[in-house]
């Protein structure tokens, strides 16, 4: 299995790219936890999570192929 992750702002800094593949990651907690592993500075920061543009609260079972996206706090006014 595989999923699309897009990252923006600081979380595209933290990664060095603004889009990349995982593969083996069955929901959204395995998926926190695997970004944790591979950029440890993803720990200081929060961020929501987007699964086939839709936010996610608390844990979300992935699929072969979802986009994922790593969405930093925004701000604005």
């Amino acid at each position: 299995m595989e999923i699309n992750i897009l990252a923006f702002g600081q979380i595209e800094e933290i990664i060095g790219k603004d889009s990349f593949t995982l593969s083996d990651v069955r929901d959204t907690e395995a998926l926190k936890s695997k970004l944790s592993d591979l950029y440890p500075e993803m720990n200081r920061i929060p961020y929501s999570i987007s699964v086939n543009k839709n936010i996610i609260n608390g844990n979300h079972t992935l699929e072969n192929g979802d986009e994922v996206a790593l969405l930093p706090p925004f701000s604005g006014g």
